[in-house]
């Protein structure tokens, strides 16, 4: 086993989940059950299921396209998310105009 990589893959989840919307359903979940083993197994088991379905995907893609592909279109992609997040969107502010 590759315990470096190991030690990356937790690192990085583990801090792209703090904070994470999923991190405050499951603070939602649990402060409004009274079983929070429950909701524990249950984001753990999906946490789990999410990881898998992109490690599958992420192997799967890698056949088709060499590492550097796939680096220079995630950061693509991220880039791309960043800038439409940033960038004001003309129909929802043509909406809130209308509400007021």
């Amino acid at each position: 086993m590759d315990w470096h990589l190991l030690g990356i893959s937790f690192i990085t989840v583990f801090l792209a989940e703090i904070g994470d919307k999923s991190q405050f359903a499951a603070i939602a979940l649990s402060g409004s059950s009274k079983s929070p083993r429950a909701v524990f197994f249950g984001t753990v088991t999906a946490l789990l299921l999410a990881s898998l379905l992109g490690v599958l995907a992420g192997e799967g893609v890698s056949v088709l396209f060499p590492a550097r592909m796939l680096k220079a279109i995630a950061a693509i992609g991220f880039a791309l998310i960043a800038v439409r997040l940033l960038w004001p969107n003309a129909n929802s502010s043509e909406e809130s105009e209308e509400a007021l």
